[in-house]
């Protein structure tokens, strides 16, 4: 998807109405009980995915380019939050809060800079199938570290699979009420999710917070959330030293990373869908708004999430109005409801937890590129592994390290093609799949597969070299290079280089399908033997011709 897509939302799509109406209140039940069992994933109280919730909504509401789209905290981001924040030894909580703020403030901040400079394809830095093991391997640790709240006990570990021995040697232990209580919720959960346009997190949570009120929740030893204050007097930035904004840049980089790549494929599904227009530029600088307006409030990081935004979706909305009706709704909760919502057992927002991440774990997702990630460059199960194994925080790490990896073996290969005319045209194909295509006697067409660079031109070229080694009658060497936009200064000189082996071999050299970009980069160098009758042919045929 291009970072402007071509089919534009018609008018009547834009303009607010009853549906908005209805598809806000609908997911205001949704997003309220999500935003505040988030801040527990998060390790924060539960006002800072409040706040989250409020940014996301006002700022994407008003600037975002989606119709659909429901920017709020999520359970990946707020999993990154607090790996990050927990990383950093020796702080107290309200120093971990300021930390936490300080990675969403810069990560905003990284967004802004993102779409000034118009590098909407940042999230290409991730390969789908490294994010996708990385989605799957956070799922798997976030229902897991939910389960502790289930059961009401606490082991020593808080890694994965630790934890989850830690779970069994505590079984005898276990709250076998809060985990009857989750497993009902997520029953209901389940089954009302085929009316999209019920709010069922939110029918659940009016549950919780009826069986709190009248006690049984005390009885059954099932905790509740607890007070609930929004504080917004002491906004701004947080106080760190320079020591400390340096060593959360790099956490702010993964963190806005893996943001947007998750945003932006849940906005591009949905535009896709629908054939709606969206601007990668525009949505960056609106998620650097979003996140930025949620640091200075002390609140979590915010992305698009792909649950609420199918929600809003089925809900009936019509534009981003639905958006800014649910923020209103919210808002009208908190500020006449806050004292009832801090009776919410804990065992039903880690239920709502879980539900919210189980389309992660739906395995029908996974299996129309289990083909494609089956091969050693999948990375579905590299990415979720090193969740599993080296956590939230390295994980991501890991993932961004392997995708990077890839890109270079990618590039790094030295895949030559050699080409030989098809029949009586003017096409020249790869012998190796097409072995009647005939080769011109005394001539060698070579197409490198990739694109010239650093990383691999020396290696092309010596791949080339070894194959007029092994054919002595040699008079021209072709080599077309249509896989190569431009060249770097050591692709240039390994150019230079070949084009003199070439001549002492007493043979000629012609370079096609050469890049406007690279004739002028040519014409610059002025190689004695890459002259502008060296790569004056257009096309593979004219070459040989």
């Amino acid at each position: 998807m291009s970072e402007e897509e071509v089919r534009p939302v018609s008018t009547s799509a834009r303009r607010p109405g009853i549906a908005d109406l209805v598809a806000g209140l609908s997911i205001a039940g949704l997003l309220l009980p999500e935003a505040v069992a988030y801040s527990g994933i998060g390790g924060l109280p539960p006002q800072a995915g409040v706040i989250a919730l409020f940014a996301g909504l006002l700022v994407y509401g008003l600037f975002g380019s989606s119709r659909f789209a429901i920017v709020s905290a999520t359970s990946s981001s707020a999993a990154v939050l607090f790996a990050a924040t927990t990383s950093i030894p020796g702080v107290d909580a309200a120093t971990r809060l300021a930390l936490g703020a300080g990675i969403v403030l810069l990560a905003g901040i990284f967004f802004v800079i993102a779409g000034i400079a118009k590098l909407g394809v940042v999230s290409s830095l991730i390969a789908k199938p490294v994010l996708r093991g990385f989605a799957l391997g956070l799922a798997l640790t976030i229902v897991v570290k939910q389960l502790p709240k289930v059961l009401a006990v606490q082991p020593a570990h808080s890694d994965f699979f630790r934890l989850i021995a830690g779970l069994a040697a505590e079984w005898r232990h276990w709250n076998l009420a809060g985990a009857a209580m989750a497993l009902v919720a997520l029953a209901l959960l389940r089954g009302l999710a085929r009316w999209r346009a019920v709010p069922a997190a939110l029918l659940v949570i009016v549950c919780g917070i009826a069986l709190d009120v009248s006690g049984l929740c005390h009885a059954w030893g099932v905790a509740a959330v607890g007070p609930i204050s929004l504080d917004f007097s002491h906004a701004g930035v947080p106080q760190l030293d320079r020591a400390q904004w340096l060593g959360l840049g790099e956490l702010a980089f993964a963190m806005a990373l893996i943001l947007y790549a998750k945003s932006y494929g849940s906005i591009r599904t949905f535009a896709m869908r629908h054939g709606d227009s969206v601007s990668a530029i525009r949505d960056l600088l609106a998620l650097g708004g979003a996140n930025l307006l949620s640091a200075l409030f002390r609140g979590m990081p915010v992305g698009a999430g792909y649950s609420a935004t199918s929600a809003n979706e089925s809900a009936g909305a019509q534009s981003r109005a639905a958006g800014l009706v649910a923020g209103t709704v919210v808002l009208l909760a908190v500020l006449t409801l806050l004292p009832w919502i801090a009776h919410t057992p804990e065992s039903l927002l880690a239920a709502i937890v879980i539900h919210a991440v189980s389309h992660t774990l739906n395995p029908a997702a996974l299996r129309a590129v289990l083909p494609v990630a089956a091969r050693p460059a999948g990375g579905i199960g590299g990415g979720g592994c090193a969740v599993l194994l080296l956590g939230v925080l390295d994980g991501l790490l890991a993932a961004i390290g392997v995708s990077l990896l890839l890109l270079l073996r990618g590039f790094s290969r030295t895949t030559v093609s050699w080409l030989g005319r098809l029949g009586q045209s003017h096409d020249y194909v790869d012998t190796g799949r097409h072995p009647e295509a005939v080769v011109p006697p005394g001539v060698l067409i070579a197409r490198p597969e990739v694109p010239l660079f650093f990383g691999n031109a020396d290696a092309v070229f010596a791949s080339i070299r070894a194959r007029i080694d092994a054919t002595p009658a040699l008079q021209r060497m072709v080599l077309s290079l249509e896989e190569s936009p431009d060249l770097d200064a050591t692709a240039i000189e390994a150019l230079c280089d070949f084009a003199a082996y070439v001549r002492v071999r007493g043979a000629r050299l012609s370079l096609a399908r050469v890049k406007d970009d690279v004739r002028d980069l040519l014409a610059k160098v002025n190689a004695p033997d890459l002259s502008a009758t060296v790569y004056a042919p257009w096309s593979v045929d004219d070459a040989v011709q």
